[in-house]
C-alpha cells in the first residue's frame, strides 16, 4: 500500500465496516416491512424519514462535531446507530421504525461528515485521485458486500440486526485507535436553489433527479424483487449488482465526458437509464434481472458526479465548493422525495410502478436536457474540468476533491 493511503487505512478500514453494517438497513427493513404486510407508501415514507434526517444532518452536525471533536463525535454517532440496530429488532412498530430511520440518517450524516472532513485534510494533489478513489472502493464494497448479511435472517430474524450492530460498533475501533490528528471542521454555506439553477440548470436538475431516482431504488429494489416472485437470497444479490455496476461505469464515463460536450454524455446515460427501466419492468428471470440491473447501476450512479463536474465547469474556482454542497443538498431533497413518488406508482401499477418511474424521471431530465442544449452553448473543451468520481454523502467529499484540484 502506497504511502498515501497508509496514512488514512484505519479510515478505510472504519468505512468498510460501517457501509457492511448499515448499507444493508434500508434494504432489511423494507423487506420486513413488506413481509409484515405494510403497503409500499408506507415503506416509502420510512425511507424518506432517512434521507431527511441525512439532510437536515449535514446541515447541522458540523457545528456539534466542531464543539466536541471528530472522535467522540463519530463514536457517539456509531452508538447510537448500533443501538438502533438493536431496537428494529426488539420493537416491531413501523411509528417507532420512522422515528428511527430519521435519527439513522442524522447520525450517518454525522459518520460521514467526521470521516470525510478527515479524509479531506489529509488530502494533496500528488494522492487526491488515490484518496477518492479507495474511499468510494471502501465505501461501495462494504456496502455492496453488506447486503449478503440479508441472508442471515432466514432462520433467525434478529440475527441480521445484530450482525448489523456488531459491525457498527466494531467500526469505532480503527478510529479511536488512530493515531491521525483531528482535523478543523471546514465548513460551506451552500448555493440556494434558485442560484443553483441560475448557474447550471442541467446540473441542477440532474442532481436532484438522480436523488430522486436512486433513493426510490435504495427504498424499494427489494420489495420490486420480492413482489416479483424472487427468493430473499436473491434480493441480496440484485442490490449487490446494482451497486457494483455503478462503480464500475463512473470512470469510463467521467473521462469521456471530459473529451466531449458533457450534456450530450448526461443526457446518454439519462435515456439509457430510461431504456433499461423500461426493460426492468417487463423481465422476471433472474439472470437477466441481474444482467440489466447492473447496467441500469452503470450508468444511473454516474450522473450524480457527471452533474457535478457539469456544475463546476461553469463556476469561478471560488465558488465550486458552496456549489458543490448546494448540489449535495439538491440531490437529498430528490433522495427523500424518491420514495415516495416510487411507493405510490407501486401502489397503483404494481411492481413496475418502481422503474416506471425511475424511468419517467430520467427521460423527462433527458428532455429537459435536450431543450438546454438547444437554448445554451458547450463550455469549450479546454475549460471543462477534469471528471472526478464522487459518493453522494455530503458536502466535506466535494471539498476534499476542490481543495486538491485548486492546489494541483
Amino acid at each position: 500500500m502506497s504511502g498515501s493511503l497508509l496514512s488514512v487505512r484505519t479510515i478505510l478500514v472504519a468505512i468498510f465496516m460501517l457501509m457492511g453494517g448499515s448499507g444493508f438497513l434500508a434494504t432489511l427493513i423494507a423487506i420486513r416491512l413488506e413481509q409484515a404486510g405494510q403497503g409500499a407508501f408506507l415503506i416509502g415514507l420510512v425511507a424518506t424519514s432517512y434521507f431527511a434526517g441525512l439532510t437536515l444532518g449535514a446541515l447541522k452536525v458540523p457545528a456539534l462535531i466542531g464543539r466536541i471533536g471528530h472522535i467522540r463525535a463519530f463514536a457517539a454517532f456509531v452508538s447510537f446507530y448500533s443501538a438502533s440496530s438493536l431496537t428494529y429488532a426488539i420493537l416491531d412498530m413501523p411509528a417507532v421504525w420512522l422515528i428511527l430511520r430519521f435519527a439513522d440518517g442524522f447520525v450517518m450524516s454525522g459518520v460521514f461528515v467526521c470521516l470525510e472532513s478527515w479524509l479531506n485534510s489529509l488530502a494533496r494533489p500528488r494522492n487526491r485521485s488515490a484518496i477518492l478513489a479507495s474511499y468510494m472502493i471502501a465505501l461501495y464494497l462494504g456496502q455492496a458486500i453488506g447486503q449478503f448479511l440479508l441472508n442471515l435472517g432466514d432462520n433467525a430474524p434478529a440475527l441480521p440486526f445484530m450482525a448489523s450492530a456488531v459491525l457498527l460498533s466494531l467500526s469505532v475501533l480503527p478510529i479511536v485507535m488512530t493515531p491521525i490528528e483531528q482535523p478543523a471542521i471546514e465548513e460551506a454555506a451552500p448555493f440556494s436553489l434558485r442560484r443553483l439553477y441560475e448557474t447550471s440548470p442541467l446540473g441542477t436538475v440532474g442532481s436532484v433527479s438522480t436523488g430522486v431516482m436512486l433513493g426510490a431504488f435504495y427504498a424499494l429494489g427489494a420489495v420490486y424483487v420480492q413482489r416479483i416472485g424472487l427468493p430473499l437470497a436473491q434480493v441480496a444479490l440484485f442490490t449487490s449488482c446494482v451497486i457494483f455496476g455503478g462503480v464500475a461505469l463512473q470512470y469510463p464515463l467521467g473521462r469521456l465526458s471530459d473529451r466531449f460536450d458533457r450534456r450530450h454524455v448526461i443526457i446518454g446515460c439519462l435515456v439509457l437509464t430510461a431504456v433499461l427501466c423500461g426493460v426492468l419492468t417487463i423481465v422476471s428471470h433472474l439472470p437477466m434481472i441481474l444482467i440489466f440491473g447492473s447496467i441500469f447501476g452503470g450508468f444511473s450512479f454516474a450522473l450524480y458526479p457527471l452533474c457535478v463536474a457539469h456544475s463546476n465547469d461553469h463556476l469561478d474556482e471560488r465558488d465550486r465548493v458552496s456549489a458543490s454542497s448546494g448540489l449535495v443538498m439538491a440531490y437529498s431533497v430528490g433522495a427523500a422525495a424518491g420514495p415516495v413518488m416510487g411507493s405510490l406508482a407501486m401502489g397503483a401499477l404494481g411492481p413496475s410502478g418502481l422503474f416506471g418511474t425511475i424511468g419517467a424521471v430520467a427521460l423527462l431530465t433527458a428532455l429537459f436536457g435536450l431543450w438546454r442544449t438547444a437554448v445554451s452553448k458547450p463550455v469549450p473543451a479546454a475549460q471543462q474540468q477534469d471528471f472526478q468520481a464522487l459518493p453522494r454523502t455530503t458536502p466535506m467529499a466535494t471539498m476534499m476533491e476542490d481543495k486538491t484540484e485548486a492546489g494541483s
